[in-house]
């Protein structure tokens, strides 16, 4: 799967009910596993909400900290994903080039930080085009009122 699909790509709300029926199964018992979090926050993250990126994106902070984890890398990648998928630019690519300074080489995240600079200057130019059509019109009211104040 490329990494631009990962960022667009909404999981089946079907499926991540699946993932968080485990989840909430393993909670009640009293402890969740991380395959079983990490899992869940997966979907989470591939979720149209961005409530539930948001979940998704605690929950690998979570899997993140813990001292026993292995994962480190995947939990790093998912993180950069979800980030962008709310936006937060900044921020994934900070965990994008984290995992680049480890594997400078590594074509996927290479990909992925690619993919969050084109998303970065798409929504800039969107922003400035936005702008630009606000500046022009209230530029027209300006000469509107000042039109009719002539009168």
């Amino acid at each position: 799967m490329e990494v631009a699909d990962l960022l667009s790509e909404t999981c089946a709300p079907e499926d991540l009910k699946v993932f968080e029926k485990h989840y909430n199964e393993e909670m009640c018992k009293g402890e969740v596993s991380s395959k079983t979090q990490f899992e869940y926050a997966c979907f989470l993250v591939r979720s149209k909400y961005p409530a539930d990126i948001q979940r998704g994106i605690v929950l690998l902070e979570e899997l993140y900290k813990r001292p026993d984890e292995g994962g480190n890398r995947d939990f790093i990648y998912y993180l950069a994903i979800g980030n962008a998928r709310l936006k937060e630019y900044e921020v994934a690519l900070k965990y994008a080039q984290g995992l680049l300074r480890v594997e400078p080489s590594n074509r996927q995240v290479l990909q992925l930080e690619k993919c969050i600079k084109k998303k970065m200057e798409k929504d800039a130019l969107k922003g400035a085009a936005i702008a630009g059509g606000a500046i022009l019109g209230l530029g027209a009211l300006v000469g509107l009122g000042v039109a009719l104040t002539r009168k």
